[in-house]
């Protein structure tokens, strides 16, 4: 019997049409590609007269180096040295031009989920939930932004100077996102980015690539050319060219700190290069003694396996107190045994296929390594896999020989061990290599009290009686180690991809003078109000 039903109906939930012929966007132009290119194809299966075939999405290009560095020299004539039309222009032109196309991106919210559902597997409310999110991120971004810019209105006097201090562009900046969340956190960092003034490339993931493609007539018609620049192919023929021309200012990156790292030692010159890094994750989930079992199990399997665990802040170890490993355990495996299993365009599913079978046997490979060292799968049915669907797997009891110790799966496998002393989890996390975030359940004050006051000097979050997350985006996110490099958040990416700059003189009444001849006339963009 199928582990799942591989002949639903998504009704009107298909993509509409493929894209058979690629297209990339570079100096305000769509073009298309008629070099190498690769079938995007579906971790839905479809029934054929020979089986089960996944289903083709359309076709993207290999795009070759020429290409890429051609990407690269729009963006650099766009900055100009930083007297580019874009660098120079004025917050609220800037703001206008993303506000235009966050508006033509809301008319195409339902191409742009049925692609990311199709060609990631992400469920379908997940999917719109992730166009809309991208969205009001922008919008929040250009709220944010005029407030920073108002605060700067002012001028600054202190010791006898005085001074118009205000945020400016770092240059070109190259961003690349993860296939997770192809379009949020891509644009997470693109949005903020450009609203700052800094022209960009953009360099797509190997899968969820397809939801950027409607949007490229649209950042043509809003942007000027060359300040958004959008490409495929693979990282060593067009990403590394990018990087070792020296020409890149700012590094926008969301994936493995192996692959942040070998970017930064392409550069050049790496000093001059301002990375801004989402890296791996292995949050922890520990469970006290006192904790409320109930809610634990809650929020631990969302946060444990909503999209599959195929995020950065899932939960992907818990560890319980001996004294309630059992029940927790047992709790844990009833509630993973009844998450609705389908396909991502049904309704109410909560486990899909993952986006191709190389993830399905990583995932096998983890089980089978935990098994043959002493752990068992402690639900029904967990750890079974049929094409790209992979039934999640609680993995107990979790020991240091294991991959899953110290891996990080990124996948629907749940690994729980025992502990016995508080300490034991804290020297887990202080010798980690990762510190995005933790997650404690428990009622007690006074060991909460201690426990949080060490985390926070291991992670950036700890989430009290809740799973980890990213959300809500105006609080900063983050991480120590391998895990992050910058902070983002609505505000602090603004930040992050910017530099204060100021234009200062001596306070006295010619300064005074000239500085306002110089607003008042228009002459300087900076100094205008």
């Amino acid at each position: 019997m199928p582990l799942i039903n591989w002949k639903a109906s998504p009704g009107d939930r298909i993509p509409a049409g493929n894209q058979n012929r690629p297209r990339y966007l570079v100096d305000g132009q769509v073009r298309s590609w008629d070099g190498p290119s690769f079938e995007v194809k579906s971790p839905v299966f479809e029934e054929g007269p020979g089986g089960g075939v996944p289903r083709s999405l359309g076709r993207c290009g290999l795009l070759d180096g020429p290409t890429g560095l051609s990407a690269l020299e729009a963006a650099v004539r766009a900055y100009d040295k930083g007297r580019g039309a874009w660098p120079t222009s004025t917050v609220a032109t800037r703001v206008a031009a993303l506000r235009n196309f966050l508006g033509r991106m809301k008319g195409r919210r339902l191409e742009i989920a049925r692609l990311i559902c199709w060609e990631v597997g992400k469920p379908w409310a997940d999917s719109l939930a992730e166009v809309d999110r991208t969205v009001i991120y922008g919008e929040q971004t250009a709220a944010a932004l005029e407030e920073l810019d108002q605060q700067g209105r002012d001028y600054l006097v202190s010791d006898g100077f005085r001074a118009r201090v205000r945020r400016s562009p770092i240059g070109v900046g190259l961003c690349m996102g993860p296939y997770n969340y192809p379009l949020n956190e891509t644009f997470a960092t693109l949005l903020p980015a450009l609203v700052m003034g800094n022209p960009v490339v953009v360099k797509l993931p190997r899968l969820g690539m397809l939801c950027t493609m409607p949007l490229l007539e649209d950042f043509a018609a809003s942007f000027p050319p060359g300040v958004v620049n959008i490409i495929s192919g693979e990282g060593a023929t067009v990403v590394t060219p990018i990087v070792a021309s020296g020409r890149v200012d700012l590094l926008a990156f969301i994936g493995s700190a192996k692959t942040a790292g070998q970017l930064k030692h392409a550069h050049p010159k790496p000093n001059r290069l301002r990375s801004v890094l989402g890296l791996g994750a292995k949050n922890a989930a520990i469970v006290l003694p006192d904790a409320d079992l109930d809610l634990a199990v809650k929020e631990g399997v969302a946060g444990a396996l909503t999209f599959n665990g195929q995020r950065c802040t899932a939960l992907k170890i818990f560890f319980v107190h001996q004294s309630i490993a059992d029940r927790f355990v047992a709790k844990l495996a009833e509630a993973v045994a009844a998450l609705r299993r389908g396909l991502p365009f049904e309704d109410g599913v909560q486990i899909t296929p993952l986006p191709d079978v190389a993830m399905v046997e990583k995932m096998g490979r983890y089980v089978e390594n935990a098994r043959s060292k002493g752990a068992r799968v402690a639900n029904p049915g967990g750890g079974e896999s049929e094409r790209t669907f992979f039934s999640p797997a609680v993995v107990y009891p979790v020991a240091p020989s294991m991959a899953l110790w110290r891996e990080e799966q990124f996948g629907p496998v749940v690994p729980v061990a025992a502990y016995e002393s508080l300490d034991e989890v804290i020297d887990y996390l202080a010798g980690s290599d990762l510190g995005q975030q933790a997650s404690v359940f428990g009622r007690d004050p006074k060991t909460l009290g201690g426990l949080i006051d060490a985390l926070v000097n291991q992670v950036c979050r700890v989430n009290l009686n809740a799973q980890c997350r990213r959300g809500p985006d105006t609080f900063p996110f983050g991480g120590r180690k391998d895990s992050a490099e910058g902070t983002l958040s609505v505000t602090d990416a603004l930040r992050v991809f910017s530099l204060r700059t100021l234009a200062a003189g001596v306070d006295r009444p010619e300064t005074r003078d000239l500085m306002e001849r110089l607003a008042e006339g228009g002459f300087s963009r900076f100094l205008s109000r």
